[in-house]
């Protein structure tokens, strides 16, 4: 064993099995796509509170994702312990939005396309897909749901103000109904064919009705 045999370190010797060009070019194509994501995150986001910090989540993730398959692709053995040390992380944040499960696994799916080597499935994929969600996620419904919670103080109440309900709105289905002595709660889904909501002045004001409420209904409240 020589002098030089006792320095020698496989840590070392995969310094050069990725080069810098690649590095560089692979990192600077992550950091683009995962902006590009975050853009169209912002540009079809619908929920009730936008977070910041997830869209720079989905840039991260991309630049993540390819530095963690660069690093695969070069070593067979380290591929392999890449696997195991991956396969006890556990995370426990929870998804409020189904769509941005689809942001997450496109974020993922771009960083390993592109250390991979696939660079135009990469560019033109994230551009087909961000088209799609830029067209079917914005896209609005022409008859908007609405929930209407009304408190009444008993049955003549209840059918006068449920009557005067059905005239004015396109369609109407009962979702829950409350009794107690004295009072009657009504949850109703309605289809409005404008954006008047004006009836509900009126209806608050009917006698015997407590009290009217209009919620918008995006199939995320109880109904």
């Amino acid at each position: 064993m020589t002098f030089q045999d006792i320095f020698k370190s496989s840590f070392l010797e995969n310094i050069s099995s990725v080069s810098l060009l690649d590095m560089a070019i692979a990192m600077a194509l992550a950091f683009g796509l995962g902006l590009f994501i975050f853009l169209i995150y912002k540009k079809t986001f619908a929920g009730v509170m936008y977070s910041s910090s997830f869209g720079v989540t989905l840039v991260a993730l991309t630049m993540i994702s390819t530095l963690v398959i660069l690093a695969v692709t070069s070593n067979v053995v380290l591929s392999l312990g890449m696997v195991g040390a991956l396969s006890i992380v556990r995370f426990r944040t929870a998804i409020k939005e189904p769509l941005d499960i689809a942001f997450l696994f496109w974020a993922i799916a771009v960083g390993i396309v592109l250390a991979a080597g696939m660079i135009p499935l990469a560019v033109f994929g994230s551009v087909i897909i961000g088209v799609v969600l830029l067209l079917f996620a914005n896209r609005k419904s022409h008859v908007n749901p609405y929930i209407v919670v009304l408190r009444c103080e008993g049955h003549d109440s209840e059918v006068m103000a449920t009557e005067f309900l059905k005239k004015q709105v396109r369609r109407m289905v009962i979702k829950s109904k409350t009794v107690q002595r004295g009072s009657v709660e009504i949850n109703a889904e309605i289809r409005m064919g404008d954006d008047n909501t004006d009836f509900i002045n009126i209806l608050s004001e009917m006698s015997g009705v407590t009290s009217a409420v209009l919620v918008s209904y995006n199939g995320d409240y109880l109904g």
